[in-house]
């Protein structure tokens, strides 16, 4: 049974959708019980990556550089990878808060992603971008993601030089998949190091 988490930091949810019974509000809720601050990111309507990704820079506003963490789930994974890009690129570098540790849980590749993401492609894969985007990122994914057919090592940890922590039979870690609650992200949440344990 995961500890109850004793990192004090605050959380940013990054994800396509935050529903009703899923483990993200699940994760929400018991992180606020532990006196965590959470702040909620997910995509609008339209799934637009500049308003999304302007809709993360307003909620990262005012978070200790280096002293918080964001989890990114499906999209979101998307996402922060454009965010890490073009942050990166900024001339001069965006003045903007850098998580201390990012996970990014079951990006889907552009082979069977569903409509509306289309915008999200090409991924910039960005090793550079990605190492200088936190002090550590952690890559999660399963054997049997109908939106990763390829598997995530192959689709993003190897292209990232990433280590991926790989969940037998987890599916895209939705409630549908069993996920409403999932104590292996809260456990992770609740240390100060980068390993996810699944």
């Amino acid at each position: 049974m995961p500890r109850r988490p004793t990192r004090v930091v605050p959380t940013v949810l990054l994800a396509e959708q935050l529903p009703a019974g899923s483990w993200l509000n699940w994760l929400a809720d018991r992180l606020t019980a532990a006196g965590r601050e959470v702040r909620l990111c997910p995509a609008g309507a339209e799934l637009d990556p500049g308003a999304w990704r302007d809709e993360l820079i307003r909620t990262m506003v005012g978070l200790p550089d280096d002293d918080f963490d964001l989890v990114a789930h499906s999209a979101g994974c998307l996402l922060w990878l454009h965010h890490a890009a073009l942050t990166d690129a900024a001339e001069p570098p965006a003045e903007l808060p850098r998580p201390a540790r990012v996970a990014l849980i079951a990006p889907p590749a552009a082979s069977a992603a569903p409509p509306g993401l289309e915008a999200f492609y090409p991924v910039p894969l960005q090793i550079d971008a990605v190492r200088r985007g936190a002090e550590g990122t952690v890559l999660v994914g399963s054997d049997g993601d109908p939106r990763c057919p390829a598997g995530v090592a192959a689709e993003y940890g190897t292209p990232l030089k990433m280590a991926t922590t790989v969940v037998p039979g987890a599916g895209g870690f939705t409630a549908a998949d069993g996920y409403a609650e999932w104590p292996a992200v809260l456990d992770w949440c609740g240390r100060a190091n980068l390993a996810f344990i699944a």
